[in-house]
């Protein structure tokens, strides 16, 4: 079992920045992948970025490539998302998650645990 615990949401004017962290414990060994995740009301969740636990290996949902950065402390059991250049489009509740397979895309239904998410609100 994997538990994730999100933090850094909050109100930010458009062309702003956040970083939002994710704190992880339990049998993280067991999950090979952590992601970022985002849904807003009457939407489904979709994934804006992922990291390989080892080797950190990155992937990027087209909305986010060039404004937000994954990122990884191992040392702190934390993986972080860096949001910059950030829009009224990119309101949402963002989650953590983590998969146990090396690659996966950015499918919620590959990611096997789940934090209770942070609020990301910007305003225009």
């Amino acid at each position: 079992q994997v538990q994730l615990v999100e933090s850094g949401g909050g109100t930010v004017q458009a062309g702003g920045s956040l970083r939002l962290s994710c704190i992880h414990s339990g049998n993280i060994n067991s999950r090979k992948s952590m992601g970022w995740f985002r849904q807003t009301p009457g939407k489904e969740r979709e994934g804006v970025a992922r990291i390989t636990t080892s080797g950190g290996a990155v992937y990027y949902d087209d909305s986010a490539r060039r404004r937000f950065t994954i990122s990884q402390d191992n040392a702190k059991n934390t993986v972080y998302l860096e949001m910059s250049s950030l829009k009224p489009e990119d309101t949402a509740m963002y989650y953590c998650a983590a998969a146990d397979s090396w690659y996966p895309t950015l499918r919620a239904s590959e990611y096997k645990d789940w934090g209770q998410g942070t609020q990301v609100t910007v305003s225009s």
